[in-house]
């Protein structure tokens, strides 16, 4: 959510923000809308005001014996309290749809985020590690999965397309990837695990920007509740309405969960495969700091997700994600994309975002310093470590052998109940 000060203060900086994410700029229709407002919030004030003042003359008036300006004074009165409630309706409706305009708008991104409107733009930073060398053409994991217990085909026949039935080893090996995941998270970089509801309400969905830019991306249940697109809809919002102590901050939280999306915007992608699917399991990093560490955290929470990938020996690449390739929340990205050789290619299997006081603002989330008077809004980071069914994608084409098999990666041997390779079946 955008702070319409701000953009009282500066409107130009306000549009050239917008400019660089694509948009037209609207600061003038924004001004006007609040210019409105503001102007039939103060008529309403005095309205209320000279109701209360012409109250207390009535009474003023019939002790003096002026019977004739009691009963002008009640005339006025019952006028103003005729008309009032129709007014403040109008008020309401008023600030709902100004805020409803500024909900509609991505967050603005920040200086060094590059120029561009597509992944074209992106800037690469990093490297780590050397794609392997094969004596074989490498296959993609769709086309030798399925023997290894990849079952789409089962999936199919309960839940449609976009669903996988894990059998076995298959199975035991996404679980495997959850737990190390979940663990190094902890152990190493300090977040506190967490299980979190799948099933959250408009306002928790409005408070990490899914409502209302992603509706038709998500799957809404008989009761209206929303099921989760990324526990960073129910870590995040377990700060929602909340004034913090200074001293709480950082708040670090991590959650291994499944997750839920419609794709109704990625239609035609990905429909190969285990890449994009409707369901899936993501362990989720979520921060809540300072405003002046927001950046810092960035920098730890990437290097905790880079952390995973180089624990596994997957070759990655970190990208900065341009001014227009990034999320509605984002403030500033990193992708890390893992390289697929079946594919030939790097692929995304995490991002990294600081929102600013995006989120807290529509989550009205404070802190208030050590000895200060009022309180500011806090800055949240969230970020993938890992999506688990990428990085399972990942394994099977990184460490797949001639045979069909795959190779277990050492870091998930204690976690595999003595499997060292999967092995295809008839």
């Amino acid at each position: 959510m955008h702070d319409i000060r701000l953009i009282r203060d500066d409107p130009a900086a306000f549009d050239a923000g917008l400019a660089r994410r694509g948009l037209a700029p609207l600061s003038a229709e924004i001004l006007a809308q609040d210019a409105a407002l503001r102007a039939l919030q103060t008529e309403n004030q005095g309205s209320l005001a000279r109701r209360n003042e012409a109250s207390k003359l009535i009474g003023q008036a019939m002790a003096q014996g002026d019977r004739d300006a009691a009963e002008a004074l009640k005339a006025e009165v019952a006028e103003l309290k005729t008309s009032l409630p129709a007014k403040e309706e109008a008020e309401r409706e008023q600030v709902a749809a100004l805020q409803g305009r500024l909900a509609a708008l991505p967050n603005l991104p920040a200086a060094d985020v590059p120029e561009g409107q597509d992944e074209e733009g992106n800037v690469e930073i990093a490297r780590w590690g050397t794609p392997r060398t094969f004596d074989f053409a490498p296959r993609e994991h769709a086309d030798f999965a399925p023997a290894l217990g990849l079952d789409f085909e089962t999936a199919a026949k309960m839940s449609g397309a976009r669903f996988a039935f894990l059998k076995g080893q298959m199975a035991r090996l996404e679980r495997a990837l959850g737990q190390y995941m979940l663990d190094r998270q902890t152990n190493e970089a300090g977040y506190a695990e967490c299980a979190t509801p799948l099933l959250v309400r408009d306002e928790a969905a409005f408070g990490t920007a899914q409502l209302p830019k992603f509706r038709e991306d998500s799957f809404q249940t008989t009761d209206g509740r929303w099921l989760i697109s990324t526990s960073e809809m129910s870590l995040t919002n377990a700060v929602r309405e909340e004034i913090l102590p200074e001293a709480d901050l950082p708040i670090r939280m991590t959650a291994l969960t499944p997750c839920f999306r419609s794709e109704a915007g990625s239609a035609g992608r990905d429909t190969r495969g285990y890449i994009r699917q409707h369901q899936f399991w993501k362990v989720e990093l979520v921060s809540i700091v300072r405003p002046e560490d927001s950046d810092a955290e960035l920098e730890r929470k990437t290097r905790a997700a880079e952390a995973i990938l180089e624990g596994l020996g997957l070759p990655y690449r970190r990208m900065l994600l341009c001014a227009g390739d990034m999320g509605f929340s984002a403030r500033k990205t990193y992708d890390l994309e893992v390289w697929l050789p079946g594919q030939n290619a790097y692929r995304e299997i995490s991002s990294c975002s600081t929102c600013g006081d995006f989120q807290a603002r529509r989550m009205n989330t404070r802190f208030r310093r050590e000895g200060a008077k009022g309180n500011e809004f806090v800055h949240t980071l969230n970020g993938s470590g890992l999506a688990v069914g990428r990085t399972l994608v990942a394994i099977l084409e990184n460490y797949q052998q001639a045979d069909g098999s795959v190779v277990i990666p050492d870091a998930l041997l204690p976690y595999m109940g003595g499997i060292t390779k999967l092995e295809p079946t008839a």
